[in-house]
């Protein structure tokens, strides 16, 4: 039976699986949905009408079951992004275990847990970090794909899924059975699978303060930013106070939520709760496991980007905030204050008076993001590191997840000669906000002097896609008046330097 589908009824289709399930598909994937739909329609032999209606009344009996198979992909592995699993067993479990002082359980959630390789690590990595036997490791892992749940339970994996797992590790929890490996039943028992939707506020499984870690990684990237912030939402109503969020390494929470404290070592990045009633906290790196050569402190005067910022002169015509700065737009400044003069003062280079212009706007006291990142770029350019430097914390008091702040922290490290500390902000702010192309220069740049040519032509080949697409008025904003084409001949000229093709 062949029962076609139209246009509109795809439109609702669409509508009713990002109801339903919090999946969001963009117009490119309207083929594919079409695909889907039709295969649905043939195997229920239901006119399009009827499947409709109850997709978008209840989700149909069984049938948000049928569509997981059909939309989501489980593919994963043993210990993927195994940094975060470092910094979970070497870090983050170690704080929480001292936090707890008596025996207990450590409960952590694997919300999306595909077919069990990630859920069955969290619970490996618990077993080897948690050395007191009167701890209980208690791993709830949900998914909506009952296939995924099927093949979870039996915990037998091609040796392909552990590609990435240590040998002792195999060795110590894994045992041979035929072409496969079986997982140790201690670590089995220590894992509880079950049917879940995330996309729903589901009262059993977002118990308040409930869990001590929770991996939600690479799912996020599928919802719309509606389910993203009810989501997340949920994640942090459920995790026990200080408790800790891991998210896929190019998921952020920039513009979702501001619930949490951004964290940074073993060369990743993920979220600790908030305390209650903690409203502020200036943002301080956590230390960070480092790998190669130690990078030198600028020595030489006039080496540094901060020195071509100051020279710039043409960089002030186009200086002007834009939302996208910020990761949330602010309320621009009452129509009362004019930011002309300071525009003006700035073309003259006249950095004390465009600062005592932008400081007597009327949103100046109130801590308005954009005026504040502005009078921090201005006290960078005109050389005051340590005002720039407090002024960037006050924005990063209210906004922890500032791309912009977090750059011009970079700039300030690399005038003050610290290198390292201008590294880690620049790695902050470009993972905040993926597109944004001169942190992914600057690292580039760092690389290159530190000798580091493999992770220079990364950086640099990046950065160089980066800025084709980059805000025009952001490019002058924070490359210094330097305009695009000046930026990408640097970009070009230090790749080619380092072996790179431009």
């Amino acid at each position: 039976m062949n029962l076609q589908a139209s246009r509109l009824d795809l439109e609702r289709f669409r509508a009713a699986i990002l109801q339903q399930i919090g999946l969001n598909f963009d117009d490119a994937k309207l083929g594919f949905l079409g695909e889907v739909l039709q295969r649905r329609l043939d195997k229920l032999e239901q006119p399009s009408e009827t499947y409709l209606r109850g997709m978008e009344r209840d989700g149909l009996n069984g049938e948000i079951s049928a569509l997981a198979r059909e939309l989501t992909v489980g593919e994963t592995y043993f210990f993927r992004n195994i940094e975060q699993f470092r910094a979970l067993g070497e870090m983050v479990l170690p704080e929480r275990l001292r936090v707890s002082r008596r025996p207990g359980t450590l409960r952590l959630l694997s919300a999306g847990c595909a077919s069990g390789e990630e859920a069955y690590t969290l619970a490996i990595v618990a077993r080897e970090t948690v050395a007191d036997p009167l701890f209980e490791v208690a791993v709830r892992a949900v998914d909506l794909n009952p296939a995924a749940l099927e093949k979870a339970a039996r915990a037998q994996y091609a040796p392909w899924a552990l590609r990435e797992t240590p040998a002792d590790i195999q060795s110590k929890w894994f045992r041979a059975e035929g072409r496969d490996l079986r997982l140790d039943e201690s670590i089995r028992a220590a894992v509880r699978f079950e049917l879940g939707n995330l996309a729903s506020d589901d009262p059993a499984l977002w118990m308040p303060a409930s869990y001590d870690v929770v991996f939600c990684r690479n799912v996020l990237m599928y919802f719309s930013a509606d389910q993203m912030r009810a989501v997340i939402a949920r994640v942090a109503r459920s995790l026990a106070p200080g408790g800790y969020l891991f998210l896929g390494h190019a998921e952020t929470l920039r513009g979702i939520s501001d619930r949490f404290h951004l964290c940074h070592t073993h060369g990743t990045f993920y979220y600790q709760l908030k305390g209650a009633g903690e409203a502020e906290r200036a943002w301080t790196p956590a230390p960070v496991r480092r790998s190669g050569a130690h990078t030198p402190p600028i020595t030489a005067p006039g080496d540094g980007w901060f020195d071509a910022i100051r020279r710039a002169s043409e960089r002030v015509a186009t200086l002007v905030p834009t939302p996208s700065v910020a990761h949330q737009p602010a309320a621009l400044p009452p129509p009362s204050w004019d930011p002309a003069p300071a525009l003006d003062l700035l073309r003259q280079e006249r950095f004390a008076d465009a600062l005592d212009h932008v400081r007597s706007g009327p949103a100046a006291g109130a801590g308005d993001p954009d005026l504040v990142l502005l009078e921090a770029t201005l006290l960078a350019h005109s050389g005051q590191v340590a005002a720039a430097e407090e002024a960037c914390q006050r924005l990063l008091k209210t906004d922890e997840l500032n791309a912009g702040a977090h750059y011009v922290l970079a700039l300030c490290g690399e005038q003050s000669g610290h290198q390292d500390r201008a590294g880690e902000h620049y790695r902050v702010a470009a993972y905040l906000d993926p597109q944004f192309a001169m942190p992914r220069l600057h690292l580039g740049l760092l690389a290159r002097r530190a000798g580091d040519r493999e992770a220079a032509r990364r950086e640099l080949a990046q950065a160089l896609l980066l800025l084709k697409r980059e805000d025009a008025s952001r490019v002058l904003l924070f490359g210094g008046g330097f305009g695009r084409d000046a930026l990408t001949a640097l970009c070009q000229s230090a790749l080619k330097e380092c072996g790179g093709r431009p």
